[in-house]
C-alpha cells in the first residue's frame, strides 16, 4: 500500500485495478474493489489498521467487472453513478465466470465460479460530495471509458481518482465506450485547472499528463479509423488489421501481448457493431 497524500492511500497489488482509500474522520472511504472476492477480503481486512471512523463506502468508478466482482466481499455500501446502477439492474443477480474472452483481467482469475453482484445502493447523476471529514471528496459523471463513468476529487488535497479515463501500458476497454465523450473528458484532465493535481489512473496509479495526452493521442487516432467503418458490418480482417497496428501504441509485455489483442479484438468488434445498430436506427427513424 502507497500514501500518496496524507490520508490518501493506493493499492496496484491486485489483477486489473488501482485501489483506492481515503482515511477521513467517519470512516474509510473506498475506490473500487479487487475483482475476486478471496482478495476483496483480503483487502478489507489489511483497511483496520489504518484507523479513521466506523463507516465504510464503496466507490463503484463504472460497471467493469475487474472493480465490481469483490464488491459484495467488501461488505459495504456501494455508490456509483445512476447508469453504472441500471446496467446492475439489468444484469442476472449472480455473474458466471464463463463467456467470450474480453481481454479483461478476472479473466485470468481461476476459480472464481458464480459470484453474486453488489448492487449500488446509493446513486447520483452529476455531481455527488461526501462529507467525510473537514475536506469533502467530490464524485463527477465523466463518461468516456462507459456512460457511467466517474470521478473522484478531492479539491484540497489536489488528488483526482479516474478510473479507466486512463489506463497506463495497456490498451483501454473499448466495446461499451463513448469515444466522444471520453475524448471532451480527457480534454477537461488536461485542462489548466487540473494540472495541479494528482491524477491517480484504476489501471496503473499516479499518471503524469504527459499519460493523459498519449491516451487522448490514441483513442483520436482510434476515433478516426472507427469513424470511417460506422454504418458498415463488421469485418474480421479489418478488425485484425485495426488491433494489430493498435497494439503498436503500446509497450506490452510478451506475456500479456495474446490478452491486450484480444481486448482489443473484442472492443473494436463491439464498438463497431453498437454504432452501426445506431446508425441503422438513426436512419430508419
Amino acid at each position: 500500500m502507497q500514501e500518496i497524500t496524507k490520508n490518501i492511500y493506493i493499492e496496484d497489488q491486485f489483477p486489473g485495478v488501482t485501489l483506492g482509500v481515503i482515511v477521513a474522520p467517519r470512516g474509510l472511504i473506498q475506490i473500487d474493489a479487487p475483482p475476486s472476492p478471496e482478495d476483496a477480503r483480503s483487502w478489507r481486512a489489511s483497511l483496520m489498521n489504518l484507523g479513521g471512523g466506523l463507516d465504510r463506502v464503496l466507490i463503484s468508478m463504472d460497471a467493469h467487472p475487474d472493480r465490481t466482482l469483490g464488491a459484495r466481499a467488501m461488505d459495504c455500501t456501494v455508490v456509483a453513478h445512476e447508469k453504472t446502477a441500471s446496467i446492475f439492474r439489468t444484469r442476472p443477480g449472480a455473474f458466471k465466470a464463463q463467456g467470450e474472452e474480453t481481454g479483461a483481467d478476472w479473466e485470468s482469475i481461476p476459480g472464481l465460479g458464480s459470484i453474486r453482484w453488489a448492487l449500488p445502493e446509493i446513486s447520483f447523476l452529476d455531481r455527488m460530495t461526501l462529507h467525510w471529514g473537514a475536506s469533502p471528496v467530490i464524485l463527477e459523471h465523466r463518461p468516456g471509458p462507459s456512460n457511467g463513468s466517474i470521478w473522484a476529487r478531492l479539491p484540497e488535497e489536489k488528488t483526482l481518482f479516474v478510473g479507466d479515463t486512463v489506463v497506463k501500458n495497456q490498451p483501454p476497454f473499448l466495446a461499451g465506450s463513448n469515444l466522444k465523450a471520453w475524448l471532451e473528458s480527457l480534454d477537461l484532465l488536461l485542462d489548466p485547472e487540473n494540472r495541479s493535481y494528482t491524477i491517480v489512473s484504476s489501471r496503473g496509479g499516479v499518471v503524469t499528463h504527459n499519460a493523459v495526452k498519449a491516451q487522448y493521442d490514441f483513442l483520436k487516432h482510434v476515433h478516426d479509423k472507427l469513424n470511417k467503418l460506422t454504418g458498415k458490418k463488421p469485418n474480421l480482417a479489418t478488425v485484425e488489421k485495426l488491433t494489430a497496428s493498435m497494439l503498436a501504441w503500446f509497450k506490452a509485455p510478451a506475456a500479456r501481448q495474446k490478452q491486450f489483442a484480444q481486448r482489443l479484438r473484442y472492443g473494436l468488434l463491439h464498438y463497431n457493431a453498437r454504432q452501426s445498430h445506431l446508425a441503422s436506427h438513426n436512419y430508419e427513424d
